[in-house]
């Protein structure tokens, strides 16, 4: 595998937001960041401009509050996309391990690094942060 697809790899792999986790949690963790994972890679060969996903999950209301967020280069790319293509793979990845979402179109959401860059200057974390509290107050629609 090429050095850069090494990279791209090292960046499909999920973000953990959970702070003390049961045992059952944690196997459902590394279920999930597995599945998720091999979307990453299916989607970094499938769709132009997509880079990376990440995933926020609080597990008292799991599966509902799973969130994941597919993460493309530039606002052109993904406006190119197919966002129904990417969450059936993902949908599908996550079925295979026996989660299913109650809501895909609402728990499988789209970002770019050209947005991150132009309202958050790179900060990812202080993005996430944003997206939570509109979350909190958009009644649980997500980013």
């Amino acid at each position: 595998m090429p050095k850069n697809q090494q990279n791209q790899r090292q960046l499909c792999l999920p973000l953990l937001a959970a702070l003390k986790m049961r045992k059952t949690d944690k196997i459902i963790e590394n279920s999930l960041r597995q599945a998720l994972t091999e979307a990453c890679e299916t989607a970094l060969e499938k769709y132009e401009g997509f880079q990376w996903l990440t995933h926020f999950v609080n597990y008292s209301d799991f599966p509902a509050s799973l969130s994941i967020i597919c993460v493309y280069d530039t606002n052109a790319h993904l406006a190119k996309t197919d966002e129904e293509g990417m969450r059936s793979l993902i949908k599908a990845k996550l079925v295979s391990i026996d989660i299913k979402m109650k809501d895909c179109r609402q728990q499988v959401r789209f970002d770019t690094e050209e947005n991150c860059d132009n309202d958050n200057d790179g900060k990812w974390n202080e993005r996430f942060r944003s997206f939570q509290t509109e979350k909190s107050e958009l009644g649980n629609t997500g980013i």
